[in-house]
């Protein structure tokens, strides 16, 4: 199972949307979509779910797709799924600035999430994705510290 998730922002993230919906129907599709009026055809389509719905799609999830949002990363990172990520810009009106970005690019670099910043991507880095996560994400280490410092700085 694909399961795609746009989290719980209030903008919409048409962008991911589309792009999905070139993913076919070679498997089962579940998309979280949030305030989007885009339904990618042959997929089950939900506005949102609550936190344990949401934990169980990542669990089963072969591959998850998913914006580039602290809280949905940790989620993923922390049962054991490495997602495959798609951050939300500014010009677009789907973000309040592209913080999205640079976290994306950052846990990237550490080889925790797979980072597409162009949606029209998706359908390659499917084919390519390894979605499982063998590390530890606790709150003790390095990268919690670094995110922390992120967070403040951002909130500036």
């Amino acid at each position: 199972m694909i399961f795609v998730s746009v989290g719980t922002n209030e903008a919409r993230f048409d962008r991911l949307l589309r792009a999905v919906e070139a993913l076919g129907a070679s498997e089962e599709l579940v998309v979280q979509h949030g305030p989007s009026p885009v339904r990618p055809a042959g997929a089950t389509c939900v506005e949102f779910l609550s936190f344990e719905e949401m934990t169980d799609h990542i669990r089963r999830a072969r591959v998850l797709i998913m914006h580039a949002g602290v809280g949905s990363i940790l989620a993923a990172l922390g049962n054991g799924v490495r997602p495959l990520v798609v951050p939300r810009l500014r010009r677009f009106d789907e973000a309040v600035d592209d913080h999205q970005v640079a976290f994306g690019r950052r846990l990237h670099a550490e080889g925790l999430v797979e980072l597409v910043e162009d949606p029209e991507g998706v359908v390659e880095a499917v084919g390519r994705h390894q979605g499982r996560f063998e590390g530890e994400v606790g709150v003790e280490g390095r990268l919690v510290e670094e995110l922390r410092q992120f967070i403040r700085a951002e909130s500036r």
